[in-house]
């Protein structure tokens, strides 16, 4: 099959007739080129708040409201597309209300047959634990999809190898990582985490993160990132482990072709065996860590 990953730019709209059509242009152009999953990344929604003008949207509290006011619409919107298309598509994330009294930072997976489910970020960056106010999310979802089993590990979620490996040990195959980051550091955070986790998973990772300024929206004003999809250097992939990326901070697709296959002959056959081997670690930590003092 083959999976797009966005490296997305932030739009300043008028009227949500522009909105329509900016996403709109985007899914058709990334089916055209025959991809099956479409991932858009962490925070692309606050391109939303700019509906609410621009004192709304330079306001870190009214703009995640601005955001959530067009939840439904969203929904509708990416269900609409997904239908059409004949694709499965991970909208880019944004504020939600849960059950915790502030919002969390959701991202919602959906299918040809419409809303198939929703992933939270689990762990929060110092900027939305102390400046924004984002909940964490309640736990980690596995889509079985006809595409594969799929997780999603948001942007910070990424930098965190347990909650990957909760994912695959529930048996993911795919996992999806939509990333927003103000600098060059921040990116590289998050792309070398995801190109870890397909290392010590052997599984297929899609990063997509946002792209370029958004003077308007203080909380996503700066944007630093290329798309790619990253699979283990080893048997049957790239000796990079890069299937696919796109040109730092130009917005456009990564596209490549995947397959499943691939990823059960590398966990049985590769030249290192990182997905069975996990396990190990636990025995070796059951041993003492010896202490050599050096004067």
């Amino acid at each position: 099959m083959k999976l797009a990953a966005a490296a997305y730019p932030l739009d300043f709209f008028s009227d949500w007739t522009a909105y329509e059509a900016k996403l709109t242009d985007w899914v058709t152009r990334g089916a055209k080129a025959g991809a099956e999953l479409l991932v858009f990344p962490e925070y692309g929604s606050m391109e939303l708040a700019s509906l609410g003008g621009r004192d709304v949207a330079a306001d870190l509290e009214l703009c995640l409201h601005e955001v959530m006011r067009h939840e439904d619409a969203v929904i509708r919107l990416h269900s609409a597309l997904a239908r059409q298309h004949n694709v499965h598509i991970l909208g880019t994330s944004g504020p939600a209300m849960a059950t915790a009294p502030r919002p969390v930072n959701r991202a919602i997976l959906y299918g040809p047959k419409g809303m198939i489910g929703y992933q939270d970020k689990q762990i929060m960056t110092r900027f939305e634990r102390e400046d924004w106010d984002i909940a964490p999310g309640n736990g980690l979802r596995l889509f079985e999809t006809t595409l594969g089993k799929i997780g999603i590990i948001i942007c910070y979620d990424s930098e965190f190898p347990l909650l990957a490996r909760a994912l695959v040990d529930a048996g993911a195959e795919i996992l999806l990582v939509p990333s927003a980051t103000e600098a060059l550091a921040g990116y590289t955070r998050v792309k070398v985490g995801s190109m870890a986790r397909a290392l010590e998973n052997q599984c297929i990772v899609v990063h997509a993160p946002t792209v370029g300024p958004a003077k308007w929206c203080p909380a996503v004003d700066a944007n630093t990132g290329a798309a790619a999809i990253y699979g283990p250097p080893d048997l049957g992939f790239p000796p990079d482990g890069i299937l696919a990326q796109t040109q730092l901070n130009e917005p456009g697709w990564a596209i490549a072709d995947i397959s499943l296959e691939a990823i059960a002959h590398v966990r049985s056959q590769g030249a290192v065996l990182n997905h069975m081997h996990w396990d190990e670690q636990k025995n070796r930590l059951d041993l003492p860590v010896t202490k050599v003092k050096h004067t």
